[in-house]
């Protein structure tokens, strides 16, 4: 084999791996998305979870599925997560159903969520440009808004939740971007990993926007 064959058959075998993850990513996405739903309707009617256990809980799943990312326990851990996010805003979702315009503004929430993901999702797929840049904005982006969230856990501030409503949507989009990015170019190759990714940034703008709206609406 010479070098230009060996070029190709490099070549044809990264394609390969990336349509792997890329399939893998969406279909283990799909699924608990679709798991998450699941267990918010069950939680519709219980009590509200504290911010607290809510937070210790979903950052313990978090760690525990990056520790076990390259093994099968990395799935079971995944829709642990992506279970206990769900069952913590069924009882939201159940309060906005139950008021008038609730399900309005969870169906709007919903459709900006996917319209926003699939809209960046599909701009980075078809023009294949690398969004590796965003890296440092990601970064700094992320200790801003855990600053934010401790702050606000203190002290209940309106402006300040609709300052971070708006911060975790530009922050969440950005996430998507570069996601998506380091799938096509190479840089991800942890399905597991990928998916927990994008599932975080896709509940950061579908509750972002549900504050915006109620805040609008005035049912905040």
């Amino acid at each position: 084999m010479n070098e230009v064959d060996l070029a190709i058959a490099q070549s044809q075998q990264s394609a390969l791996a990336v349509n792997k993850v890329l399939k893998n990513t969406y279909l283990l996405l799909s699924m608990t998305l679709a798991f998450s739903a699941v267990t918010a309707t069950l939680s519709m009617n219980a009590p509200v979870l504290s911010p607290w256990v809510f937070l210790i809980g979903a950052y313990g799943f978090l760690f525990a599925t990056h520790a076990l990312a390259r093994s099968p326990w990395g799935l079971l851990t995944t829709f642990g997560f992506t279970g206990f996010i769900g069952y913590g805003i069924g009882p939201l979702l159940g309060y906005l159903m139950a008021s008038q315009n609730g399900s309005e503004i969870v169906t709007t929430a919903l459709g900006g969520t996917a319209f926003i993901f699939f809209g960046l999702s599909g701009w980075v797929l078809a023009s294949r440009k690398d969004f590796s840049f965003l890296r440092g904005f990601i970064a700094a982006g992320c200790l801003v808004l855990l600053a934010a969230i401790v702050i606000s856990l203190f002290w209940q501030m309106p402006a300040l939740q609709l300052a971070m409503s708006v911060g975790f949507m530009f922050f969440s989009s950005a996430v998507i971007l570069y996601q998506t990015s380091e799938i096509i170019h190479g840089g991800e190759r942890n399905y597991i990993l990928a998916t927990i990714t994008l599932y975080v940034s896709l509940y950061n703008i579908f509750m972002s926007l549900l504050h915006l709206l109620m805040a609008f609406s005035g049912d905040d």
